[in-house]
C-alpha cells in the first residue's frame, strides 16, 4: 500500500510503498482510509519528541493517529489507528469507532476529533464546566482554540474571553462566541491589566491553556489574590506551544482559590475516553453536519504529504491529507 512513512525521527515523512498492515487477533478489522488531518499530535510523534512517541524502527513506521474511513461493508466512521492512519490501509479496534452522520464531508469529520478531545475533554472533565461560567482560553486563534471557543459556548458559557498574537484572526473569534479579546503582543503590563480588570468585573472560572510558558505566567499573576475571598478558578493546561515550563509563585497558590491540572493523552480515565467515543464525538460530528460547528481546512492528497508535512497555514485551519 502507499503510506506516509518515517524511517528516522526529525525526518520528513516520505510517500512510500509499504507493507499492509496485519489483523493480529479478533479485536481488530481494517478499513480503508479517505481522510486523516495533520495535528501537532502527530508532528510531535514524528520528531520524537512528544511523550508518547514511538521508539525507533529501522524499518519505518507509518505516522498518523486516527482518520475517516469504510468498514469492509462500507460504513463510514471515525477511529483511532492501531497502525498509522496516512495510508491506504489501517488497522483499528473493532469495538471502538463512531459512525459518521449524513452531511459531514470525510475531511471536515478527520479535522474534529484532535480538536474536540482537546477541548470538550478539559472543559467537561478537568473544569467540570457548568452553564453560565466565564472561560479564558489562551491561545485560541489555532484550530483547537476555535473549535474550544465554540465547544464552550454550546456547554453553556456565559462569556469567553481570548488571548492570541494573530491580531487578524483575534478580531474573527467575536464571530465565533467570544465575547472579549486580549492581543498577546501588547505589553506584559498592558496584559496584565486587562486581565486583572477582566478578573475583577466578571470573574474567571475557568483557563483552558493551550500556550503554557510565559503567557500562562503572566495569566497565573494576574489570579494572585490579596488576602481576600476569591473565586475558585480551574486552571487546565493542554498544549506548551509557549514554552514547557513556567515559574510560579507560591503565593499565587496561597493566595488564590486555584485547581491546575492538565488533559491530554494518559490523563484521562478509561470511562472518559468510552465518553469521548459514545457521546462527545458523536455529538460534535452532528453538529459539524449541521453547520452548527464551523471549521476551517485545507486538504491535499496522500501522495504530496511531503509538502503538507512542511506546510505553515494561518488563520487556525487544519491540515487534512485525504487518501
Amino acid at each position: 500500500m502507499k503510506a506516509a512513512v518515517i524511517y528516522k525521527k526529525g525526518e520528513m515523512p516520505k510517500y512510500a510503498e509499504f507493507a499492509d498492515p496485519v489483523v493480529n487477533n479478533e479485536n481488530e478489522i481494517l478499513f480503508s482510509v479517505k481522510a486523516v488531518a495533520i495535528t501537532n499530535l502527530d508532528k510531535g510523534k514524528a520528531s520524537g519528541k512528544h511523550y508518547s512517541s514511538e521508539n525507533d524502527n529501522q524499518n519505518g513506521f507509518v505516522i498518523g493517529s486516527d482518520g475517516v474511513g469504510l468498514l469492509e461493508d462500507g460504513t463510514r466512521v471515525y477511529a483511532r489507528g492501531i497502525s498509522g492512519t496516512i495510508a491506504e490501509k489501517a488497522i483499528i479496534d473493532k469495538n471502538i469507532f463512531v459512525p459518521l452522520p449524513e452531511g459531514i464531508s470525510d475531511a471536515v469529520a478527520a479535522s474534529l476529533p484532535n480538536a474536540v478531545a482537546g477541548s470538550a475533554m478539559a472543559l467537561k472533565f478537568r473544569a467540570e464546566i457548568k452553564s453560565g461560567e466565564t472561560v479564558l482560553i489562551n491561545g485560541a486563534t489555532g484550530f483547537t482554540g476555535q473549535i474550544a471557543i465554540q465547544i464552550a459556548k454550546h456547554y453553556g458559557a456565559k462569556k469567553i474571553i481570548v488571548t492570541g498574537r494573530n491580531e487578524k484572526t483575534l478580531k474573527t473569534l467575536l464571530e465565533l462566541g467570544a465575547d472579549e479579546i486580549i492581543s498577546l503582543k501588547q505589553e506584559d503590563e498592558a496584559i496584565m491589566a486587562q486581565l486583572k480588570a477582566t478578573h475583577l468585573n466578571t470573574p474567571i472560572d475557568i483557563v483552558l491553556d493551550y500556550l503554557w510558558g510565559h503567557p500562562a505566567e503572566l495569566i497565573l499573576a494576574a489570579l494572585k489574590g490579596n488576602g481576600s475571598f476569591t473565586t475558585k478558578v480551574r486552571y487546565v493546561t493542554i498544549g506548551g506551544m509557549a514554552g514547557d515550563t513556567i515559574q510560579l509563585s507560591s503565593g499565587i497558590l496561597r493566595s488564590a482559590n486555584l485547581q491546575l491540572s492538565g488533559s491530554g493523552l494518559g490523563s484521562w480515565t478509561k470511562e472518559e475516553v468510552k465518553l469521548l467515543f459514545s457521546e462527545i464525538l458523536p455529538e460534535m460530528f452532528l453538529l459539524a453536519a449541521h453547520n452548527k460547528l464551523k471549521v476551517t481546512i485545507e486538504t491535499g492528497s496522500l501522495v504530496d504529504i511531503e509538502e503538507m508535512w512542511s506546510k505553515e497555514v494561518g488563520d487556525g485551519k487544519r491540515l487534512v491529507v485525504t487518501v
